[in-house]
């Protein structure tokens, strides 16, 4: 005879059954809000990858880089200065394959021969067709890697020449203030107002580099041959990049990071006054001096890379301040040289350009003397030029960077003030340099702070301006 269930039991039977509904219905929400509204939100994959929603860094681009066999055995060892072995991905585009070496495949990109372009018309008078290679490097760069990476591990397609020098956090850090879902191409222009007269004040100059967005690069890769079909006309790759682009109705995003460097000669003064914005790049690294003294073209850029691997949003960065006690005026481009003037020197006069390089283009009627930026003379007369301090070394020092700066002994002269006479070495203070995406850069301040009697030595200490203070000799 079954036995009946005690009013509890019942109770208990009654309540699980409802207890494990909820508990379905829950679970079925969940997932849904997990997966299907995610994959309604991209519409291009339904993976899941944290990747997607992490900030942009050096692995989430891909390199493709215009060479020769002609210039890539000397032009190899700038690629040295900044590409990461593990970290960096692409390829170098030659019209002809050379042999590598097992030191060029661990510390450099793989070589791959471009396709023939035999077929695409080219009537520039005075160009010459490699053009059209290397603009097709914004194609084949795509069809190499395409299907072989998950969406959102490859945000970014990077276009430069072997004499284009990146500095990769800063460049990552640039593209990371843009939606990479989105059809984007970033670079900048010409330093030379009549270089950007004659080719467009539009264009990204290939030279300095430029990147366009994953969806921009794979529609490109598409369309690219149709456009170089009907730009015959044009001179170099990167006006036909940007035709193709602009047909396709996307627009050049300028960041004065990226350099052309259509200069010759010295770029002491050209460096010295960088731009509030992070260094990107540097270009024509062959036809300018080498950036230190008493070192090569490949020595200066390691030399210079050493800054940049500590402190890279810092590098280049001008700050000014004023010693009253020996009433002069100290301009410290970090990670580069320090400046100093006798006498009080206005911020905005320090802001310009001393033309210590010449124009890219040289002749009577050449107007290449007129640049995009503000400049100013560099006096011949040593005695009415600043005195000139270069990067010795650097290192972290607890929470701080120190940065030591050594006397530059040319063109020194013996009627300045002894205080200044005496002077070898500058040691600069600073934190590591750190923005949010989004936040607006703003220039430092500085203070020459107390040498302890110490003449030969002066001390600077970078820090974050106060609300309201003035770069200036008198500060209200």
């Amino acid at each position: 005879m079954p036995v009946s269930p005690s009013p509890r039991l019942r109770q208990a039977l009654t309540i699980f059954p409802r207890l494990r509904t909820v508990f379905l219905v829950a679970i079925s929400l969940i997932i849904y809000l997990l997966v299907f509204r995610r994959s309604s939100s991209a519409p291009f994959t339904t993976s899941t990858s944290s990747s997607i929603t992490s900030t942009t860094s050096p692995s989430h681009l891909l390199f493709g880089i215009s060479s020769s066999a002609r210039t890539w055995p000397r032009r190899r060892n700038y690629l040295r200065a900044w590409w990461r072995p593990g970290i960096t991905r692409g390829l170098v585009f030659l019209d002809s394959l050379l042999p590598t070496s097992p030191d060029d495949d661990r510390s450099l990109p793989s070589l791959r021969l471009s396709a023939n372009t035999s077929r695409f018309p080219y009537s520039f008078n005075g160009g010459q067709r490699s053009a059209i290679r290397g603009a097709r490097v914004a194609k084949e760069i795509f069809d190499a890697f395409d299907g072989k990476f998950e969406y959102g591990d490859v945000r970014w397609i990077v276009i430069g020449d072997d004499d284009t020098v990146f500095f990769l956090e800063n460049l990552a850090g640039t593209l990371a203030k843009y939606d990479w879902e989105e059809l984007y191409y970033v670079g900048s222009l010409s330093e030379s107002a009549e270089q950007n007269g004659i080719h467009s004040f539009d264009m990204a100059f290939g030279g300095g580099g430029f990147a366009i967005s994953y969806p921009l690069a794979k529609i490109l890769s598409r369309v690219m041959d149709s456009c170089l079909m009907r730009y015959g006309h044009l001179f170099g790759s990167d006006a036909r990049v940007f035709a193709c682009s602009a047909e396709l109705g996307v627009g050049l995003t300028r960041e004065p990071g990226f350099h052309q460097v259509d200069l010759r000669g010295d770029l002491f003064g050209f460096l010295s006054t960088h731009p509030l914005q992070p260094l990107v790049s540097l270009h024509h690294i062959d036809f300018v001096n080498p950036l230190f003294p008493g070192k090569n073209h490949s020595e200066s850029l390691i030399h210079l890379s050493k800054a940049t691997n500590i402190d890279p949003e810092r590098i280049l960065q001008q700050t000014v301040c004023y010693d009253r006690n020996n009433f002069r005026t100290v301009s410290v481009s970090w990670g580069f040289s320090v400046q100093v003037f006798e006498g009080n020197k206005l911020l905005t006069d320090l802001m310009a350009s001393q033309k210590t390089f010449r124009p890219w283009k040289r002749g009577r009627n050449s107007t290449s003397g007129i640049y995009m930026f503000n400049t100013r003379e560099f006096p011949r007369d040593p005695c009415k030029r600043p005195a000139i301090f270069f990067l010795e070394r650097l290192f972290p020092f607890m929470n701080s960077i120190v940065s030591i700066y050594g006397r530059d002994v040319s063109g020194n002269c013996p009627g300045i003030p002894i205080s200044t006479r005496r002077l070898q070495q500058i040691t600069v203070n600073s934190e590591k340099y750190y923005l949010k995406i989004g936040k607006v850069r703003r220039r430092h301040c500085c203070d020459v702070v107390d040498s302890f009697n110490d003449n030969t030595v002066m001390n600077i200490n970078i820090r974050r301006c106060e609300d309201g203070e003035l770069i200036a000799m008198q500060r209200q």
